[in-house]
């Protein structure tokens, strides 16, 4: 069945490789989101840290990893590393990109997030005995946390979209599968119009849950 320019029946039939294909996408964003976060917070942690060589450990991760588009860090992952003797499958090597992409930007939002709060909060919690460690995590973190939540949010849906780039690696993500389908049949139209689609569904679907999130924050903390 066409409609106007568009074979409707084709685009029914692929339906089910262009999902297949955005399952990928979806669980390498998942995974991404996840590794991203936690080298972030170590990052952040290193950065506000007066360990100098911790602080300029992070410093350096930031400078370089923000400084390099995430396309060259996938083909340095990839194909760099095969050189020297160390290959990586391309589902390794676009987790390791995207997580350590996201994770210098997350890092960033981490450190503003935490340094925005006052300091006399930390010196009440150290006066009431608590050790550093306990006031980030009871103190410090609590009032942080509702700052992150919306620059965080923007960062995961970002990664999710940047996702697409793992396809120059031969990840068979969503774009990937897109690319294949056109290269058998050249219905760019039919094949892409889908698939961004399906890339704003997903988008919307983040969208829509941190938005929830947050609503359900600001009811906990009485707003």
């Amino acid at each position: 069945m066409k409609f106007g320019p568009l074979d409707i029946g084709f685009q029914c039939n692929i339906f089910p490789v262009l999902l297949k294909g955005a399952l990928m996408t979806l669980e390498l964003t998942l995974l991404a989101i996840f590794f991203g976060t936690v080298i972030g917070l170590f990052i952040a942690l290193a950065k506000i840290s007066r360990v100098r060589i911790l602080e300029f450990i992070g410093g350096i991760y930031t400078w370089v990893v923000r400084g390099i588009p995430l396309l060259v860090q996938l083909f340095l992952l990839y194909y760099g590393l095969a050189q020297v003797g160390i290959e990586l499958s391309s589902f390794t090597a676009a987790v390791m990109g995207l997580s350590i992409c996201g994770g210098a930007y997350i890092a960033e939002i981490f450190r503003a997030g935490i340094q925005s709060i006052d300091r006399g909060q930390k010196e009440a919690a150290l006066s009431l005995g608590m050790s550093s460690g306990q006031a980030f995590r009871r103190v410090i973190l609590p009032q942080a946390y509702r700052r992150l939540l919306p620059p965080m949010g923007n960062e995961f849906i970002t990664l999710m979209k940047d996702s697409s780039l793992v396809s120059v690696i031969s990840m068979t993500d969503l774009m990937r599968t897109g690319q294949l389908l056109n290269s058998s049949h050249f219905k760019p139209m039919e094949i892409y119009l889908p698939v961004a689609i399906i890339y704003l569904i997903l988008t919307t679907i983040f969208i829509y849950l941190l938005g929830n999130i947050e609503k359900r924050l600001a009811i906990y903390d009485g707003d």
